[in-house]
């Protein structure tokens, strides 16, 4: 089944998460603080979406973003798998 249609059912196909829920659900080793700042400095390669142009205004996570960073995440693991059954 694709990840995104996972997602949508579990997130009641909302298009934007909150950074609090993102982490709470797949970063619980991340405040959102946190979270926000690997995001901006890149090293976390998800794309950050301000709901406006302040620095305070509200943060999310598109679901086709997750979905997509989540696929590879899977994707290097099965890789590395592959590696040490070798």
């Amino acid at each position: 089944m694709k990840t995104l249609m996972l997602l949508m059912t579990q997130y009641d196909a909302r298009a934007v998460l909150p950074v609090e829920t993102v982490c709470r659900d797949y970063f619980q080793h991340l405040t959102p603080d946190k979270f926000v700042r690997k995001c901006s400095a890149g090293e976390i390669r998800l794309p950050l979406i301000r709901m406006e142009g302040s620095q305070k205004c509200a943060k999310g996570i598109h679901l086709q973003d997750l979905a997509e960073y989540l696929d590879q995440r899977r994707a290097a693991a099965l890789k590395e798998a592959a590696q040490i059954a070798m």
